[in-house]
């Protein structure tokens, strides 16, 4: 016989199991900690409440945790015929201890039993996110100021515009990240509320401590509102979404501009050859396929808050089987993203910065402005000083002074980066 907690004398037929089960056992392993920690939140403030004896509390506890440490030595598996990492954990203490393990349940359904297990999944999730994005913030916050007086050209529609610097190019992703992890912050806020005691999404007559259990799992405060905790299963995921999506954004756009400047065309930075690709047919070529495939992974991370919307956009109030789909979508997508910034973080640490790029005679007209600006600063009516550049360039008689002058917060002689760092460390500070 199939063992299901809902099961009621009968089992369903294989083909039905199969298919709505899908991918849940595999799945529901990353689960596995997080359900035995919330029911050991749970069974205390059962026997607070006198559900639950002191000897049988004292019994459940070191089974619980004999099952947890056999988790952590990854020894933990879902039986064949079990359906779900609840159900496995709920049989193997009825096994071990008869009748106690039965009792673990009172006062809960699968609803909120999964809702637990994944709001604590997606925090730790969520932290291992921010930690990644931090890392490589750092490295682009310390390369910017490596680099900081290294001019590269400044490109608007893809045409030479006017003078940047490598300074600015690495900060500006690291203060785009700092966006990014108000998004990150913004999910774990949402995320990190308890949902236990919402039962089926509509509460229990058992005199159930709402507040301890979300003390005893470190979250911020319940989800106040029982039908509200069952909402929040697909608000919570898409708000997930939404900060993958965010930082992916970021990553995908930072990766593109390396393809770019690795180009022979530009050839603006560099790696070592080992960690480039080459041709089975061109000797010479180094391609950039990590920051290729980072790109596209990046790129497909950014389509899944349109997946989730879908997915939950006509659902009616309370549970429904159709939330089941979104572990399929999110779980990879989480380890994707960490994987895709720990890449990003390694690949940079060995960047080669070209020097001098703008003495090449193709970056003359870059410095125009610079040259407009200083008729401004002499006395000359702006609009005078744009034509008689301009006519300069069009005669053939401009020459350019390569000299470069910015000296306002953000800019090429004064990127800001300390207020940068301030922004990041602040927003770390609440995750």
């Amino acid at each position: 016989m199939a063992k299901q907690l809902w099961n009621k004398g009968f089992d369903p037929d294989a083909a039905i199991e199969n298919y709505t089960v899908g991918r849940d056992r595999e799945l529901d392993l990353r689960l596995a900690r997080y359900d035995v920690e919330g029911s050991m939140a749970h069974i205390r403030m059962l026997n607070k409440i006198g559900l639950l004896g002191d000897d049988e509390l004292a019994r459940l506890l070191p089974a619980l945790s004999d099952i947890a440490g056999a988790i952590e030595r990854g020894e933990f598996t879902i039986d064949e015929g079990v359906e779900d990492v609840h159900s496995q954990v709920e049989f193997m203490l009825t096994a071990r201890l008869g009748d106690i393990g039965k009792k673990i349940h009172s006062g809960r359904s699968r609803n909120d039993q999964v809702l637990v297990d994944l709001k604590l999944f997606f925090r730790d999730e969520l932290k291992r996110l921010a930690n990644a994005v931090d890392r490589l913030f750092g490295r682009l916050i310390s390369l910017s100021e490596e680099h900081r007086d290294k001019l590269m050209p400044g490109y608007t529609h893809l045409q030479v515009a006017m003078p940047s610097s490598f300074g600015l190019w690495f900060g500006a992703y690291a203060e785009a990240l700092t966006d990014d992890m108000q998004m990150v912050l913004a999910a774990y806020r949402i995320t990190n509320q308890n949902p236990l005691g919402s039962a089926a999404g509509y509460g229990s007559s058992f005199p159930l401590d709402r507040e301890m259990t979300t003390r005893l799992l470190g979250f911020d405060r319940p989800h106040y509102n029982v039908v509200a905790a069952q909402m929040s299963r697909g608000k919570t995921e898409r708000a997930i979404a939404a900060a993958i999506a965010a930082v992916a954004s970021t990553l995908g756009h930072m990766a593109h501009d390396i393809c770019m400047w690795m180009c022979g065309n530009f050839g603006f930075v560099s790696f070592p050859d080992e960690l480039t690709t080459g041709s089975s047919i061109m000797p010479h070529k180094k391609n950039p396929d990590v920051f290729e495939i980072m790109r596209g992974k990046c790129n497909r991370l950014q389509s899944i808050p349109g997946e989730l919307a879908i997915l939950t956009a006509n659902l009616p109030l309370g549970y429904n089987r159709d939330l089941q789909l979104m572990k399929d979508i999110l779980f990879p997508a989480t380890s994707e993203l960490v994987e895709s910034l720990e890449m990003a973080d390694f690949m940079l640490r060995h960047i080669r910065v070209k020097d001098n790029i703008l003495d090449d005679p193709r970056y003359d007209y870059i410095f125009t402005v610079e040259e407009v600006n200083r008729l401004v600063l002499s006395g000359v009516p702006f609009r005078d000083a744009y034509r008689r550049v301009g006519e300069a360039v069009a005669d053939g008689s401009y020459r350019p002074d390569r000299t470069v002058c910015h000296t306002h917060t953000g800019s090429i002689g004064n990127p800001a980066n300390d207020a940068i760092k301030a922004k990041m460390a602040g927003l770390m500070s609440e995750i």
